[in-house]
């Protein structure tokens, strides 16, 4: 949830959602035949999660619906959340995104940069206050939550601690994202500091887990994969993501670590999104944006993309729905204090590269 997590190497989605224009031609800020209505483009860089190889997942489907209704076509790149960012920044003399959508620490870190405009999509006060910026420069246009995966295979059942993980048994079949770089791999970080009461308690166990890590992985979307075909038994993601692959992956199941004697923990990990700062299809953009948070499209976040609606009016009932909600029961959700983590993620990220050696 880029940001979703490791880099995945940057994707350009071409077809149906691809335009033959040039981006490059484009430039920086509101280009003519945008500020005329002219040019029926809208450019998405996101975190990966919410489009399938298949073609068969919420962005795939909404960008479609989009299109149609509109008129307008989606140009894509997918990558990890800090990817996407860093993209964007490298890009601000030539802007090319119209909307950035990242999972957090990441959209607090775009909007620090200087990325993001006002713009509150039609729909944004239905979204709970804490999961869109009180300024209007994100809202959340998907709810998701981090949690870990394993092999249903190898394993009867889920491990329950932490602890478990350093376990022999895991050694060389545990892997996570790389924090700092990918929303879910800064997320295991965040998790770990709140279960264990504090960095140096989380950095200390993170060290002795290191001895079972396969190693940095530039991916957390193909980590799941792996735990599939049981080269992994152990893996981070997020539900949303995870949940989607496990149509797909009969062994895959998803779980929540707790701390020795404690309960299983998680904690938001939404798809923020942002209109992008002197966007060059601004209007487009914003169009989008409401499109996203529609009452259409956010009664198919469940359905088809296996995640949770951002809008607290949409109470969906459908059969992924009634499964998302029975694997979260009984699992505490906290809230991280993002504004912390923004300001302190490089401390953060340098202890645990420290701490493990990475």
């Amino acid at each position: 949830m880029t940001g979703k997590r490791l880099l995945r190497t940057a994707t350009v989605v071409t077809g149906a959602l691809a335009l033959a224009s040039s981006l490059t031609a484009c430039g920086g800020g509101s280009s003519a035949a945008d500020s005329k209505g002219g040019e029926k483009i809208v450019t998405v860089y996101s975190a990966d999660g919410l489009k399938s190889e298949k073609g068969d997942g919420w962005y795939d489907k909404v960008f479609a619906d989009f299109t149609a209704k509109t008129g307008i076509e989606v140009k894509y790149v997918e990558g990890g959340s800090g990817e996407m960012v860093q993209r964007a920044v490298r890009e601000k003399t030539n802007t090319q995104a119209d909307v950035l959508i990242t999972l957090p620490p990441f959209i607090q870190q775009a909007d620090g940069k200087g990325l993001l405009q006002s713009y509150r999509p039609q729909g944004s006060d239905k979204v709970n206050g804490a999961d869109k910026a009180a300024d209007g420069r994100w809202t959340s246009v998907v709810n998701n939550y981090f949690g870990f995966v394993y092999n249903k295979k190898e394993l009867p059942e889920a491990p329950k601690t932490w602890e478990e993980l350093l376990d022999a048994t895991y050694k060389g079949k545990l892997q996570y994202s790389t924090p700092g770089v990918a929303g879910d791999g800064t997320a295991v970080l965040i998790k770990s500091m709140h279960d264990f009461g504090g960095k140096e308690p989380a950095m200390e166990f993170l060290k002795k887990l290191q001895a079972n890590n396969v190693g940095p992985s530039s991916s957390t979307s193909k980590l799941a994969p792996k735990t599939d075909k049981g080269e992994l038994l152990v893996a981070n993601g997020d539900v949303q993501m995870n949940f989607a692959q496990s149509k797909s992956m009969p062994n895959l199941g998803i779980w929540f670590p707790a701390k020795e004697g404690g309960r299983p923990t998680s904690f938001a990990l939404p798809y923020a999104a942002g209109l992008v700062d002197k966007a060059p299809h601004a209007e487009n953009g914003r169009k989008l944006l409401d499109f996203l948070l529609s009452v259409e499209a956010q009664q198919q976040v469940s359905a088809v993309g296996g995640g949770f609606p951002a809008r607290t009016d949409v109470k969906p009932t459908d059969a992924n729905a009634v499964a998302l909600t029975q694997l979260m029961t009984g699992v505490e959700i906290f809230e991280p204090n993002w504004a912390d983590i923004d300001k302190n993620l490089t401390g953060y990220v340098d202890a645990w590269k420290s701490a493990t050696g990475s």
